[in-house]
C-alpha cells in the first residue's frame, strides 16, 4: 500500500492539472462557449420582427472596430446609461462632432460591442466613454461586461494586456450625496490609464444633486479643443451652419400596422416571450392607501408577476413604466401645432443609414403615441433643446426670451431648472401673451424627437420578501406633488406616483376633491385595463447577510422603511420556521404615528415573532415641540449598536441621501470616537471599512 501512494497521488495531480488547464481555456474562451450554448445576445435581439417594420436583422458585427473602419468613422461614443441621460450625452457629443467639427462619428450602447477590441484601435481614432454610475458605486446594466472586462484580475484585450494605442475621453454622470460619486468614470479612467491608454482633456465629472446639465456644458468648453487637437481639426474652421437633421419624419396615411405605446416590439408568433427591461411585463395590480387623516397619499402596491419568468430576490428594485398625462400632451402638442393630428400615423427614422439606432422608439407610431408613451415630454427642458429652439421661435419677443434662457444661467435655473418647467411650459412662457395653439408650429418635429430623451422607467425598493412572496411584488410609492419655490403658484406632478395613483383612485372610487393630472390607464390597445402597469426586475447589491443570526441595524424614514418591510418579513419567516435569527434593529420615522406611520398595523406581530432582541424604534418629527429624528434615536441607542457591531452587525440606510444619509454616516463616525475610542480618522476610516466590506449598505435618493 505504501508503495502505490506516490503513483495515486501523481495520477491526482495530473487530473487537477487537468482540470485547472481546461478551466483556463474555458474561462478566456467563455463568450464564445455561451455563444454555442445559448445563442449570442445579437442572435437573440435580432430574432424576430426588428421594431415591426423591418425584416430579422442579420448577425451584429461585435468588433467595433472592424464597424468604424468599415462605415469611416473616426470617434466612436460609448454610453453606461441607467435612466437615458448618458445615452443623450452621448447623442448630443456626437452631433456637434460631425455637424459642428465635420468627423464622422457614432454612438454605441456599451453592451453591444466587444470592448476586447480596445488594443486594435487605430492611434488616430477616439473612444469616448460618457459612463453614469448607480449604487453603490455600480455600473449601469448595460455597462456590467465593460466592467467586468476591465476589473479583472489581469484583463486579457484581443491581442494582449496593453492599450497603448488607446485615446480616450470620459465623462462621468454621478450624484455627490452618494459615497462613491462617479466611481465608475473614474475607476474607467484610471484602469485604462494604468494599461497604457492616453486620456485627452481632462476627465469630465456631473454632479446630479447640483446642475448635472451645467457640469456637462462647461466640461466641453475644455474638451472640444483638446479634441481638435488630437485629431488635428483646426476648431477656428468650425461649422455653424444651418441645422441638420438626425432624423427623417413621414406621416403616413392608411397605415394600419403601428405602435400606439407598446414597449417591447411585437413577438413572432407562437416565440416564447422573454420580459425584462426591452419587455416590461404587464402585470395586475392591487392597491392601497397607507396615510390616514391627512390630504397626502401613500399607496402599497401589490404586483402579480405569475404569469411571467420575472422573479426577484429581497432587496431588489422594481421598475414600472410610466405614462405621461393627458394634460402635458395636450398643452405640448396644442403650441406645437399638433393637437389635431395626434392620431396621425408617423414613420421617424435616422437620416444616416449606418446609425447604430436606427429609430428612436418602436416605429411607425403616432403623434399622441409619442408624447404619451415614449418621450419624457415631463422633464425640465435643457438649456441646450431651449439654444435649437431660438431659430424656430415665431416673433422677435419669443425668440429673446428663448435666447435669455438658453445664455443664462442664473435666469435659466430660477425659470426652468428650480420652477421644474417643462418643454410645453417653456414655450407657453416664451410665447406670453402671444400665447395660442400652433404658435410654435414653425418647429420641426424631427428636433422634437432628438431634444427630448426617452420615458424611462421609474425605479422603486421593493417590500416584500422573495421567500414569502416570491411572485406577487410590494412597492411602497408617495404621490409626489408640490409647489417649486419661484412659482408657488402652479404644481408640479409626479409623473408615475401620479399615474399610480389615479389607477388606485379609479378602481376604488376616490375622490379626495383635490385636482390631479389624467391619464390613459386602459393603456395601448387596452393592454392596462382592470389596473395594470408595466414593469421588469432590476438586480441589487443590498442584501440581507447570507447567514441570519448576524445582527442588522435598519434606518428608514419615511419611504425609506420599503425594503426593511421586506428585509423583517424575510427574518420573521425565517424564525417562523425554526432558524435561529440574530437582533433585528428598525429605525422610522415620520411625521405623525396617527397619519403617516407606514405598516403600522404590521409591525408588532412581525418583531413579536423575531423575539425580544429585535425591535421597532420610531421617530415622529411633529408630535413634540423639538423635531426628534431617526438620527435622534440612533445617538440613544450607541451604546448597544455599538455593541452590535462589534459582534458584527450589519447597517443598511435608505431614503433621503443628502441629509438623512449624512447625517446616519457621520453618528456612526461618532459612535467609533465615543465608544471605540478612536481619533475621528480612524473613526471615519473604520465606517469606510465597513462599506468596503459590505457591512454598511445604502440604498438612497436625492
Amino acid at each position: 500500500m505504501a508503495q502505490s501512494s506516490p503513483a495515486l497521488l501523481d495520477s491526482l495531480d495530473i487530473v487537477f492539472l487537468g482540470t485547472i488547464g481546461l478551466g483556463t481555456i474555458a474561462w478566456f474562451a467563455r463568450r464564445q462557449i455561451a455563444e454555442r450554448i445559448f445563442g449570442s445576445k445579437d442572435e437573440a435581439n435580432n430574432k424576430g420582427v426588428g421594431n415591426g417594420h423591418a425584416p430579422a436583422a442579420p448577425k451584429r458585427e461585435r468588433n467595433f472596430v472592424k464597424v468604424m473602419q468599415e462605415q469611416g468613422r473616426k470617434v466612436i461614443f460609448f454610453y453606461g446609461s441607467q435612466t437615458g441621460t448618458a445615452e443623450d450625452y452621448a447623442s448630443r457629443l456626437a452631433k456637434e462632432c460631425s455637424q459642428k467639427y465635420g468627423v464622422s462619428c457614432m454612438t454605441a450602447d456599451i453592451e453591444l460591442y466587444d470592448l476586447s477590441y480596445l488594443d486594435t484601435v487605430p492611434e488616430d481614432y477616439l473612444v469616448f466613454f460618457i459612463m453614469a454610475t448607480y449604487g453603490e458605486g455600480e455600473p449601469t446594466d448595460n455597462a456590467v461586461d465593460f466592467w467586468e472586462l476591465l476589473t479583472e484580475e489581469e484583463p486579457q484585450f484581443s491581442e494582449g494586456d496593453t492599450l497603448n494605442n488607446l485615446r480616450f475621453v470620459v465623462f462621468g454622470l454621478g450624484n455627490k450625496t452618494y459615497e462613491h460619486y462617479n466611481e465608475v468614470a473614474r475607476k474607467v479612467d484610471k484602469l485604462l490609464t494604468k494599461m497604457g491608454a492616453k486620456r485627452i482633456g481632462e476627465r469630465g465629472e456631473g454632479d446630479d444633486d447640483a446642475s448635472l446639465e451645467e457640469d456637462f456644458l462647461a466640461w466641453q468648453d475644455n474638451m472640444w479643443p483638446a479634441f481638435c487637437d488630437a485629431l488635428g481639426v483646426d476648431e477656428s474652421n468650425a461649422s455653424n451652419g444651418p441645422r441638420q437633421a438626425m432624423y427623417s419624419v413621414e406621416e403616413l396615411e392608411g397605415q394600419e400596422a403601428v405602435y400606439v405605446g407598446e414597449l417591447g416590439e411585437n413577438p413572432k408568433e407562437g416565440a416564447k416571450i422573454v420580459y425584462d427591461a426591452k419587455r416590461p411585463y404587464n402585470a395586475p395590480l392591487v392597491s392601497r392607501d397607507l396615510f390616514v387623516n391627512t390630504d397626502r397619499h401613500c399607496l402599497h402596491v401589490d404586483i402579480d408577476v405569475s404569469d411571467s419568468n420575472l422573479s426577484y430576490q429581497t432587496g431588489d428594485h422594481i421598475a414600472i413604466w410610466p405614462t405621461n398625462s393627458d394634460d402635458e400632451v395636450m398643452r405640448l402638442a396644442s403650441i406645437l401645432g399638433l393637437a389635431d393630428k395626434l392620431d396621425t400615423s408617423v414613420m421617424i427614422k435616422a437620416i444616416d443609414s449606418t446609425a447604430s439606432k436606427q429609430y428612436p422608439f418602436p416605429v411607425p407610431t403616432t403623434y399622441r403615441s409619442i408624447f404619451r408613451h415614449y418621450i419624457d415630454i415631463c422633464a425640465p427642458a435643457s438649456r441646450q433643446t431651449l439654444m435649437s429652439l431660438v431659430e424656430y421661435a415665431p416673433t422677435e419677443a419669443s425668440k429673446e426670451v428663448l435666447r435669455v434662457l438658453s445664455k443664462d444661467k442664473d435666469e435659466y435655473r430660477l425659470k426652468v431648472g428650480e420652477a421644474v418647467r417643462n418643454l410645453g411650459e417653456v414655450l407657453e412662457l416664451a410665447a406670453g401673451a402671444d400665447a395660442r395653439p400652433g404658435l410654435f408650429s414653425t418647429v420641426p418635429f424631427d428636433l422634437i424627437v432628438e431634444s427630448v430623451s426617452r420615458l424611462q422607467p421609474r425605479y422603486y425598493s421593493i417590500s416584500s420578501s422573495s421567500k414569502e412572496s416570491p411572485k406577487v411584488i410590494a412597492a411602497t410609492v408617495v404621490t409626489l406633488a408640490y409647489n417649486p419655490d419661484p412659482t408657488p403658484e402652479r404644481t408640479v406632478y409626479g409623473v408615475n406616483t401620479n399615474y399610480l395613483w389615479q389607477i388606485h383612485a379609479a378602481k376604488h372610487n376616490v375622490d379626495d376633491g383635490q385636482r390631479y393630472p389624467t391619464y390613459d390607464l386602459a393603456g395601448p390597445r387596452n393592454a392596462l385595463q382592470g389596473a395594470k402597469i408595466p414593469v421588469h426586475i432590476r438586480r441589487s447589491q443590498f442584501k440581507l447577510p447570507r447567514n441570519p443570526t448576524v445582527p442588522v441595524i435598519m434606518v428608514g424614514p419615511g419611504t425609506g422603511v420599503a425594503p426593511f418591510r421586506g428585509f423583517v418579513r424575510e427574518r420573521a419567516a425565517q424564525k417562523a420556521e425554526g432558524k435561529p435569527v440574530g437582533p433585528t434593529l428598525l429605525f422610522f420615522g415620520c411625521r405623525n404615528s396617527q397619519q403617516d406611520f407606514l405598516y403600522k398595523e404590521e409591525w408588532p406581530e412581525l418583531f413579536a415573532t423575531l423575539g425580544e432582541e429585535s425591535r421597532l424604534i420610531t421617530a415622529f418629527s411633529r408630535e413634540t415641540p423639538q423635531k426628534v429624528y431617526v438620527q435622534h434615536r440612533l445617538q440613544e441607542a450607541g451604546q448597544e449598536l455599538w455593541g452590535l457591531l462589534q459582534k458584527g452587525a450589519y447597517i443598511y440606510v435608505c431614503g433621503d441621501a443628502k441629509n438623512m444619509a449624512r447625517d446616519v454616516n457621520q453618528t456612526f463616525v461618532n459612535f467609533a470616537i465615543e465608544f471605540g475610542g478612536q481619533t475621528e480618522e480612524k473613526a471615519h476610516d473604520y465606517v469606510k471599512n465597513l462599506r468596503s466590506s459590505g457591512r454598511y449598505q445604502e440604498d438612497v435618493w436625492s
